[in-house]
């Protein structure tokens, strides 16, 4: 399926955001008000309709709708009895309660309320609305006001590029540990040896890995082929696989692997934290080559890594992403985690943090 880049920016209140915790908040206070302050995909844009939808970020509540084609996420929560919006409908560009009929317009006011339709409404009666973003097929938000600089992503744009978007995964861990693995080189031959790696070949070479000003970058050349098992055969015997990986922090990552004959195969790695250790997480994919083969062959083998990669970070304890270096043990391979674990440092985030 082909989706057509769109890029919607609404923030309604047009004014400073100052978020704070849902009263239910899994994390931190302070790193939940640093981690507000970023994007995070909530959806799938072929999901979002005129009929509102749930979701769910941080811990908050969110309801996601388009309204005469706008794309509008907000507090899941009616400002008269806290009902959910997500269980009502969407009329014109108001959203509807499904407990009174109170109608609410895309800057969150109260337009209408059935039962006193000449009487005053009150300023009180207003949803909070988050800035909203539609890009490489998915619905993105901030809780915090979206000033962070966005996930970038340049290849789905790239008409010469196959735009693939697998569905998404749900992982009992933290969207930190999730990230981590993702760009973690030792784990190949352990991990995905049923799916592209070679238990006989656990060798690392060495890498560079340094911080950038939104996160991280390293660049990793192996002889492993990225192939899948069936296809080992594409692979020519003397073939150096190169590997890029860039992390946007707090949770993008994206890779982009260098396949022979001039491939290249990129993938975004979103991982979206439904709380301190739930994680959605979302994979859009791009490549320049075999565009003709059938799509399901590349959801079959992108979720089947991914579900190696899950079975081991629920596992992963302490729960949350350690940013001490002296929780864990470290080796040679880490320097990309080690790279990342000092920028979310810098981001000012706790050093026992959760996420």
């Amino acid at each position: 399926m082909s989706y057509v880049p769109i890029s919607i920016v609404t923030n309604p209140q047009q004014t400073p955001f100052h978020p704070t915790p849902p009263r239910d908040s899994t994390f931190h206070p302070e790193d939940w008000k640093i981690l507000s302050k970023f994007w995070y995909p909530i959806a799938f844009s072929s999901d979002l309709t005129d009929k509102p939808i749930a979701a769910r970020l941080l811990d908050e509540r969110l309801v996601a709708y388009r309204a005469e084609g706008r794309v509008v996420v907000a507090k899941d929560m009616c400002a008269h009895r806290g009902v959910p919006l997500s269980l009502g409908w969407v009329e014109g560009e108001n959203i509807v309660c499904p407990y009174h009929g109170l109608r609410y317009g895309p800057d969150g006011k109260c337009r209408h309320i059935p039962s006193q339709p000449d009487g005053h409404i009150s300023d009180r009666l207003k949803i909070c609305m988050y800035p909203a973003q539609e890009r490489y097929g998915l619905i993105w938000t901030s809780l915090g006001g979206g000033h962070e600089p966005f996930p970038e992503f340049p290849t789905w744009d790239n008409p010469d590029f196959q735009q693939i978007l697998p569905p998404s995964i749900d992982i009992a861990a933290s969207a930190g540990r999730q990230v981590e693995g993702f760009i973690d080189v030792a784990h190949f031959a352990w991990i995905h040896e049923a799916t592209f790696a070679d238990r006989n070949n656990p060798f690392v070479p060495q890498y560079a890995a340094e911080r950038t000003a939104r996160g991280m970058h390293a660049e990793y050349i192996s002889n492993v082929s990225n192939f899948p098992k069936r296809m080992q055969h594409r692979a020519p015997a003397d073939y150096q696989w190169r590997r890029v990986f860039n992390i946007e922090l707090p949770f993008t990552a994206s890779l982009t692997v260098d396949f022979p004959e001039g491939g290249v195969l990129s993938i975004l790695n979103a991982a979206s934290p439904v709380s301190a250790r739930s994680t959605r997480l979302f994979v859009p994919i791009t490549r320049n080559f075999d565009k003709d083969q059938p799509l399901q062959e590349v959801y079959d083998f992108n979720r089947q890594i991914f579900e190696e990669d899950r079975a081991i970070v629920e596992t992963q304890r302490p729960d949350d992403l350690p940013l001490d270096k002296g929780i864990e043990a470290h080796i040679l391979a880490d320097r990309s985690s080690g790279a990342y674990r000092r920028s979310m440092s810098l981001l000012g985030l706790g050093a026992a943090y959760s996420a």
